[in-house]
């Protein structure tokens, strides 16, 4: 059940920051390059969600990087808004809303990448078949 729910909190992540990229640059000249990196990875990690329905040491693996990548998108975006917020560009957004929901974006995906490595299998998966 509780893979489940962490599949629900990918696609639903995945989603929103895919939408909200695609808001945050609407119309406002940034470079393609700055938005196809949000579709990517949340691509990557919707078609990890889907994929980790079948339990497996592979789809696991798959999960858990997708979860990882989004990470490493989130956290060069949320430290860089922190840090360095006149190098930010925030697009159709507000600054100081961007950071904190950027924020969270993060912790939430650090642990995603947490409980998609510690949770336990299913009971018809990954000790039963090799890899």
């Amino acid at each position: 059940m509780a893979m489940k729910a962490l599949r629900a909190v990918a696609i639903a992540l995945s989603l929103s920051l895919m939408i909200g990229e695609s808001w945050r640059s609407w119309g406002v000249g940034r470079p393609v390059m700055f938005v196809l990196d949000d579709m990517l990875i949340g691509g990557f990690l919707i078609a990890a969600a889907i994929a980790v329905g079948t339990d497996t040491v592979r789809t696991r693996a798959a999960f858990a990087a997708a979860w990882g990548t989004a990470a490493g998108m989130l956290y060069t975006s949320f430290f860089g808004k922190v840090f360095a917020p006149q190098t930010s560009e925030a697009g159709n957004w507000d600054l100081g809303i961007l950071t904190p929901l950027i924020g969270v974006a993060f912790i939430v995906s650090l642990a995603g990448m947490w409980l998609s490595i510690t949770l336990p299998s299913s009971a018809r998966s990954l000790g039963s078949q090799p890899e």
